[in-house]
């Protein structure tokens, strides 16, 4: 029983919608939309990408500003690939995103965690010298946590006095389960751009359409300026020469009868029910433990153990005897060290399995703490 994997609920995929998608898409360009197509990605989707993020931000956004991609997945491992050099040095939040970890993990970077406070006297020097900031406002993986826009602001103050770039990674947009979250700092620094011309702040931001449809579409994006989006693209033909354009196409079909944003009518409210069932049932049985602050969005719930008192990654063996799988907060630390807190997801399973999987988690918990309280006694013989 696993409430580790930060996956949706395959049980809410419209698979009617994508079936008519993908017979639209084929009806509507034939033959072509299966051969390889330009790096870049599907034309047509690209222009309406930038539409949207043109009318979301009020700024100025064309095709050359879009560069699509294989999931957002692959937006940061090109990323990777043309910003970071042997030892350089990454701003990243922290606790971050495995998967960013593990693209750039060939790369060899060096890590200074983000302080939203930005209260050390030392990060403006830091962040001179770093190649680019890595943060995820919008309910971050793992924390859910969501940032604030005087935050958003206050950090895109100082990436623009250092002369680097932000990357905006925003994969759970559409995961809102209690109100907006608000301005993207994308739209920031739309907002403080003096020309009229396209975007060419030092924003790149990444969406996908993994949580707002299907993960399978295998479809994301990076926006940015369009020198980037060349340097990006010109990595990418190195990597997958394009990506598909069946599914590219099938995605437009979709996203222009904004099927995308209307679907989250559907998956929202269960999300929501899910995550309060594990608040409910995490409160009765784990909080003796554990703390964790409530979510507003995303998949996942952060759970502390209270005076660093339980190590999760040695928790972890007694868990998978009880056969309930957690993921535990060292592989989300950039050096390892944190093993005092464990993330738990609540869209992929139901109300039911979750209870279920919370019971079983105490269960491990209690016997955690006696095998360790046999272990003192018997060091102390």
């Amino acid at each position: 029983m696993s409430l580790a994997g930060g996956l949706p609920a395959t049980e809410l995929y419209p698979v009617t919608d994508v079936q008519e998608a993908a017979h639209a898409a084929i009806a509507r360009h034939g033959p072509a939309i299966m051969e390889y197509g330009p790096v870049e990605g599907l034309l047509a989707l690209r222009q309406l990408i930038a539409a949207r993020t043109s009318a979301e931000t009020g700024g100025v956004f064309m095709a050359a500003n879009v560069l699509l991609t294989t999931g957002s997945m692959q937006a940061l491992d090109l990323i990777g690939k043309v910003l970071i050099d042997p030892g350089e040095l990454i701003v990243a939040q922290s606790p971050t995103y495995l998967g960013a970890l593990d693209a750039w993990r060939p790369r060899s970077p060096s890590y200074l965690p983000l302080d939203w406070d930005l209260t050390d006297p030392d990060f403006d020097a830091a962040l001179a010298r770093a190649k680019f900031v890595y943060s995820v406002p919008n309910y971050s993986n793992p924390t859910g946590v969501l940032v604030s826009q005087a935050r958003r602001i206050a950090l895109l103050d100082k990436v623009v006095e250092a002369g680097t770039w932000l990357v905006e990674d925003d994969p759970y947009l559409s995961m809102q389960l209690d109100g907006s979250p608000g301005p993207s700092i994308l739209s920031h620094a739309v907002a403080r751009s003096t020309g009229k011309g396209p975007y060419d702040g030092p924003v790149l931001y990444l969406g996908t359409v993994s949580k707002s449809l299907v993960p399978g579409l295998r479809v994301g994006w990076v926006i940015a300026e369009a020198g980037m989006i060349q340097n990006l693209a010109r990595t990418k033909m190195a990597s997958d020469l394009s990506g598909s354009l069946l599914t590219q196409a099938i995605a437009l079909e979709l996203m222009e009868r904004d099927f995308d944003h209307q679907h989250t009518n559907v998956t929202v409210p269960v999300y929501r029910e899910r995550r309060d069932a594990l608040l409910r049932e995490a409160n009765l049985l784990l909080s003796e433990w554990f703390e964790w602050d409530v979510p507003v969005g995303g998949m996942f719930v952060w759970m502390r153990s209270k005076g660093r008192a339980i190590d999760t990654d040695a928790l972890y063996k007694f868990a998978v005897e009880e056969k309930v799988a957690y993921v535990p907060s060292s592989v989300f630390d950039f050096t390892g060290e944190d093993r005092f807190a464990m993330r738990v997801n609540f869209t992929r399973s139901s109300p039911e399995v979750i209870a279920e999987g919370v019971r079983r988690l105490a269960r491990a918990i209690e016997h955690y703490l006696s095998a360790r309280r046999q272990h003192d006694r018997a060091r102390s013989l």
